[in-house]
């Protein structure tokens, strides 16, 4: 049965909006008047939507949008509301007409008979398999609301954790960028200028002058090639990490790296434990919440090497056994593991790990950034001061000649 979105005045003169099922318009209107509510905007039927919006294609709900609405339907179910009227609820709240779109669309097919996680299954982009992984487990645990509380949870620090890897990474990266725009300026545009005034003087350069000269003839007459050469080595860089075999050589590689591969194990092991602490409570089976939890690490290395934990769980071997033998996460994160198998609590042992994970990565990232950022502006005053003492040195000579 259709669902349509309404906004109505009740007999108090109050605006009540809401979602109400019929198989027209006019069953849909009269249904309101039943309620004795005074129809005012009557939306069309979800399919009609959908034909109608179909070259649009309205954006997937947002990552925070998504944690937003997950948070309001554990709270709501928790206290009672049933799904349908809890799905009603937060759809009127949401603020962005498309992700209200796809919340009534999910409402009207569990009103159908559609099991939660199948009904968003319908919209895979907003709602991807591990989200309605975790929603399926709290379904047949009977433990939605905590489920539903735990994803939010887990949505929200695995952004919290990505926003800060990404962050950290913004300032550094500009304060290179300018660095590189002062030097290159200053070789393209000043240092040709003032050393074209000593060619008057006939008397040889001193060799750093020379050799600031020359790479600044080579900047005016080929760097704008090699700029354009870059871009093209980037985009080809960018489409190689496209394929499989390259990529699992380039994340092995990173992951040896002195500081930066310990912090991207780090994050990725922070986000591989809260996303099987969240599967595993919910109710999912060890070896699914193995594999869905695989599927949040971004590096191929370590995901590959996690095929093996799946493949030695499934044979019987213990958790913390295969991911010793794996070798892909921090050690810390398997004598978690152990610790919890054994004491029955591996699902408080997982958020424990990585939330120290999480610490772990802020305290090193934020020490890395701290070095890193007067390295730069080091970098940058050593080119300046090259440049500087290249102009310097002929004016010095030909006042020592012209003394002499």
């Amino acid at each position: 049965m259709p669902a349509f979105e309404y906004e109505a005045v009740d007999l108090g003169g109050k605006t009540r909006r809401g979602v109400v099922s019929a198989d027209s318009q006019r069953q849909a209107r009269n249904e309101l008047r039943r309620m004795k509510l005074t129809p005012l905007k009557l939306s069309a039927p979800r399919h009609e939507q959908t034909a109608a919006s179909a070259s649009k294609k309205p954006a997937r709900i947002p990552a925070g949008e998504l944690v937003s609405i997950t948070r309001q339907l554990a709270a709501l179910i928790g206290a009672g509301t049933p799904l349908e009227e809890a799905l009603n609820a937060v759809s009127l709240q949401t603020s962005a007409p498309g992700s209200r779109t796809r919340l009534i669309a999910v409402r009207e097919r569990v009103m159908e008979g559609w099991r939660f996680a199948d009904a968003l299954a319908e919209d895979q982009k907003s709602f991807p398999a591990l989200y309605r992984g975790v929603i399926a487990a709290g379904e047949m645990s009977g433990d939605l609301p905590g489920v539903l509380s735990r994803l939010a949870t887990m949505l929200e620090k695995n952004r919290a954790l990505k926003n800060k890897a990404i962050s950290s990474l913004i300032y550094p990266a500009a304060l290179a960028v300018i660095a590189g725009g002062v030097v290159t300026a200053l070789m393209v545009y000043v240092v040709p200028k003032i050393v074209a005034q000593f060619d008057s003087f006939g008397a040889q350069l001193p060799f750093l002058t020379r050799l600031v000269v020359g790479i600044s003839d080579w900047i005016v007459q080929y760097g704008l090639v090699a700029f354009f050469v870059l871009i093209a080595l980037g985009f080809a860089g960018w489409r190689a990490m496209k394929e499989p075999n390259v990529r699992l050589w380039v994340d092995e590689r990173v992951l040896r790296l002195p500081v930066f591969g310990n912090l991207a194990r780090a994050v990725d092991g922070a986000r591989f434990g809260r996303t099987l602490a969240t599967l595993f409570a919910g109710g999912a089976p060890l070896i699914d919440s193995i594999v869905g939890a695989q599927r949040t690490v971004s590096n191929a290395y370590i995901r590959a090497r996690l095929d093996k934990t799946v493949t030695m769980v499934g044979e019987g071997a213990s958790l913390a056994a295969a991911l010793k033998r794996a070798n892909a996460l921090p050690p810390m994160m398997v004598h978690m593991v152990a610790a919890g198998e054994r004491s029955g609590a591996l699902s408080d042992l997982l958020d424990k790990a990585a939330t120290q994970l999480e610490e772990e990565f802020d305290t090193a990232s934020t020490v890395a950034l701290r070095l890193l950022e007067p390295a730069i502006i080091v970098a940058l005053g050593g080119a300046v001061l090259v440049i500087v003492l290249s102009i310097l040195m002929p004016i010095l000579q030909f006042n020592t000649l012209a003394a002499g």
